[in-house]
């Protein structure tokens, strides 16, 4: 059987009894990191354990030599380093693997901190849509944050320190400068810390203070009303401008909105 088992996202005093013992008991331990997970292990007094390697670089081969062992009867532990398997990690290639070969798949849930920063955000947690780490660079990056402007519903996102000011200029050229914004870090360490305000107010806080440790970020919608009620584009437009969105990525986002002509809704934007 496959055990996706979540792990503390930073406080060691969340791991569960019923994570514990069924990392104890598992024949192999296919983990994100070995020197991560071999720590844990260590700090849970779990020892002689056979740990693989298993992540985005090399999920390919050492999947099939997970279902290997599988397929021989051995139960499967599978781990990330903090958080729960398959969420923004390779784990849900495995599970989906497992399940297409008629393996068991069981679930021993555990600290996320996707549900932990929402339920912290003080945003409405009703609905929301997990975006996780955006593409590094590129068009494939500058479609995703023009997506987000699409969603109504909060939002979170992944970054890390070194890139988490680039995020917030980007959110703010993307229309979002007025949207709240939870910037979540350190969530159940000794210094935990959330801040709560504006992705424009963001930008200005971290002009002054460097970004430190791994962001999970909640992210208030643009507003969809306005959107909805948009009819010919125009109204959308508008809205986007006063948002601070360019006149170039406008015409993407209402032409793919709306179906009015591109061009058209670029004219319309630049002339405001």
């Amino acid at each position: 059987m496959l055990y996706l088992v979540g792990t503390p996202i930073g406080n060691i005093d969340d791991m569960s009894p019923r994570a514990c013992e069924v990392l104890g008991s598992a024949d192999v331990i296919a983990c994100e990191d070995t020197r991560v997970t071999g720590i844990l292990l260590s700090q849970l007094g779990i020892t002689g354990k056979r740990l693989i390697a298993y992540h985005e670089h090399n999920k390919a081969a050492s999947g099939n030599g997970i279902l290997d062992l599988l397929k021989q009867g051995l139960n499967v532990a599978q781990v990330s380093d903090a958080g729960m398997p398959a969420i923004s990690d390779p784990g849900a290639d495995l599970a989906s693997l497992a399940a297409l070969n008629g393996i068991e798949v069981s679930v021993i849930p555990g600290p996320s901190a996707v549900t932990a920063a929402l339920s912290i955000s003080g945003l409405d947690t009703r609905y929301f849509h997990f975006e996780g780490f955006l593409p590094s660079e590129g068009s494939k990056r500058r479609e995703r944050l023009k997506a987000l402007t699409l969603i109504g519903e909060t939002i979170v996102l992944y970054e890390a320190p070194h890139r988490l000011k680039k995020l917030l200029d980007e959110l703010v050229e993307t229309g979002f400068a007025s949207s709240r914004i939870a910037l979540c870090r350190e969530l159940t360490k000794k210094y935990e810390e959330v801040l709560r305000m504006t992705v424009s107010e963001a930008v200005s806080y971290y002009g002054t203070n460097e970004p430190r440790g791994e962001f999970c970020i909640c992210l208030e919608p643009l507003e969809q009303k306005t959107m909805v009620e948009a009819g010919d584009g125009t109204t959308l437009i508008s809205l986007l401008k006063e948002k601070g969105m360019s006149s170039k990525d406008i015409a993407a986002v209402v032409s793919e909105y709306t179906g009015m002509n591109k061009k058209e809704a670029y004219k319309i934007a630049s002339e405001l």
